[in-house]
């Protein structure tokens, strides 16, 4: 009998690994440098809403999902040479990415605000009003672009590799005001870093969606991400995900 349990055991044993063996596996690449969507906690794990997100989708598509992190600046060139299978990392969907690059449908809307300190209360976001100023954005983003299209000639215009970079210089009086991610900005704002410092002027753009980009060949994997993306609105996960980082709806 003990003899027979054993093998009953062993053969369990060997069933699990196989079916663990057979398992898809897929890669999840994300900055880890931009809360709350994505950074990383005191152990070095990642974690914010992108993990959380990406997390879900890999469960709804039945996939053992593991992350792998990117300096922004090479983000898409490591998707393309196959470093991870999707990049979900608070991307901005614009046509110049679209040349390189496929993505899902949006998982969440943004809006770029200014920031600067509080004491600077006749601070205005028109065009003439910020003439001269040092405006501060991280680099390949929506508002580092917005900026140039934008202000141009009007402002000098400082870019930063990661945004924790920028608001380190808007503290340190290097820059007049950061334009960013207005749910960035938000996290930041509550901080005791960020405690001398508000929103100013209205947000200047507010048709900015963020999707999940995927290689150009890989269509079969982003329609795989939109159904679970639809199944996790749908069941309510996303709410979940959103409520545990924000008091309003991002969707």
């Amino acid at each position: 009998m003990q003899t027979y349990k054993k093998i009953l055991l062993a053969a369990a044993v060997s069933m699990a690994f196989s079916a663990s063996a057979l398992a898809e596996t897929l890669k999840m690449g994300i900055e880890a440098a931009y809360p709350p969507f994505n950074n990383k906690d005191a152990s070095g794990q990642v974690v914010g809403f992108d993990k959380d997100i990406g997390d879900a989708l890999c469960a709804k598509m039945k996939v053992e999902c593991t992350v792998v992190t990117s300096d922004w600046d090479g983000i898409i060139p490591a998707l393309q040479t196959k470093k991870f299978d999707f990049l979900i990392s608070s991307m901005s969907i614009t046509d110049e990415r679209k040349q390189a690059v496929n993505f899902t449908d949006p998982y969440y809307s943004n809006k770029l605000q200014f920031i600067a300190a509080k004491k600077d209360a006749e601070f205005k976001t028109d065009k003439a009003s910020l003439k001269g100023k040092i405006i501060g954005a991280q680099r390949s983003t929506l508002a580092g672009s917005w900026l140039e299209d934008h202000l141009g000639s009007d402002v000098t215009i400082k870019l930063y590799d990661t945004q924790e970079n920028a608001y380190l210089d808007l503290q340190a009086g290097r820059l007049d005001a950061i334009l960013a991610d207005k749910y960035v900005n938000y996290e930041w704002l509550k901080s005791d870093a960020g405690k001398a410092y508000e929103f100013k002027g209205e947000p200047v753009e507010e048709s900015d969606k963020i999707g999940i980009a995927v290689r150009k060949k890989d269509d079969a994997l982003r329609e795989r991400l939109n159904a679970a993306l639809k199944e996790i609105i749908a069941d309510g996960t996303y709410k979940k995900i959103n409520d545990k980082y924000f008091p309003f709806s991002i969707l």
